[in-house]
């Protein structure tokens, strides 16, 4: 199948996380029918995270995941770009790897695997249980959309939500009431104060207020209120917690929903370096070896109604994956 006839094939198949066991179940039989022995691990009912090795032991991996934000929209393309949910984010990539995987294995090289892992658009549950897995290999090159540029590290994330909670009472006598509101505000002007961590290679850590809740009228005092904040980080998140965490003291309460660490990535020389804004699963597949990062596409369009993948990009990228391994495992 040509590059890309299968990566529209695969963005036909709906995959929005949860839902990937259509879309793993054609690459099951994909790579089976490439000559690759498979693996599955059921991370829940027909959801399964894909490993495809040789009978050689896997120096390096190539690796990405299937599933995609919603909405669930097809396939179509022009001269210059296949459109579609999963385009760029990771199915035009996942369609790139499995061709230069032939190609590798067309020219005698044996000594890798691919990895194709469910759930990184949510809570990475695919990596995380990856990781348990042992393949022995001493590379592992993730995809995600880079515009075929080598990640040299990319920001972590700390996202949390902050509760608080006051007394109701009528707005003209505040003096009766506690308002959420305020406490809220007076903690949210305190964290905009903060001065966020920066780092030589990473930048400037950021921060987003991506949701304020509260109240139930213009004229009650509010009894609760609450903020969900994400902050971009550039250095361990330990330090940044305790900050956060004098900051709200006993004002309102905190809760971490998700968090994950700046990576500093494996280059080679020869490719145009970026350092990335956002996270991927890199930081739950240590096991796997020395990580790197690369793709083909915009990060730029990935989530959105617009999402597309050059093609000529998706052509180069198969010629840069095929010597990434083939240099890797010269090392």
């Amino acid at each position: 199948m040509r590059i890309f006839e299968l990566a529209k094939k695969l963005i036909d198949i709906p995959s929005v996380s949860g839902s990937e066991g259509a879309v793993g179940d054609f690459l099951m039989q994909y790579l089976k029918d490439a000559g690759f022995t498979i693996t599955l691990q059921e991370i829940s009912s027909a959801r399964n995270n894909i490993l495809a090795l040789t009978d050689s032991p896997p120096k390096v991996l190539l690796c990405t995941h299937i599933d995609t934000v919603p909405p669930f929209f097809p396939a179509t393309e022009d001269d210059e770009f296949i459109y579609g949910r999963g385009a760029c984010d990771t199915k035009g990539i996942s369609a790139t790897m499995l061709t230069a995987a032939n190609e590798l294995l067309q020219s005698g090289v044996a000594n890798f695997g691919l990895l194709f892992v469910v759930g990184e658009e949510t809570d990475s549950i695919g990596a995380k249980k990856a990781n348990e897995l042992n393949c022995g290999s001493e590379y592992i090159i993730v995809g995600e959309p880079t515009d075929n540029r080598l990640a040299i590290g990319h920001k972590g994330i700390l996202a949390f939500e902050l509760k608080a909670t006051g007394k109701a009472a009528h707005s003209a006598f505040p003096e009766l009431g506690d308002s959420a509101v305020h406490k809220l505000l007076d903690v949210i002007s305190d964290l905009r104060s903060l001065e966020l961590p920066t780092d030589e290679i990473l930048g400037k850590s950021t921060m987003n207020i991506g949701q304020i809740q509260g109240g139930v009228a213009h004229n009650v005092v509010a009894n609760k209120a609450s903020t969900q904040i994400s902050i971009r980080t550039v250095t361990e998140i330990a330090a940044l917690v305790t900050a956060i965490e004098q900051i709200v003291a006993e004002k309102c309460d905190l809760d971490i929903i998700t968090k994950s660490e700046p990576q500093k990535l494996h280059t080679i020389p020869g490719y145009e370096t970026v350092v990335l804004p956002y996270c991927t699963d890199i930081p739950h597949l240590k096991n796997f070896g020395k990580p790197m990062l690369f793709g083909p596409g915009s990060i730029l369009v990935a989530h959105t109604a617009d999402e597309k993948i050059p093609k000529q990009e998706m052509v180069d990228a198969v010629g840069h994956y095929v010597n990434l391994v083939k240099s890797l495992l010269a090392l």
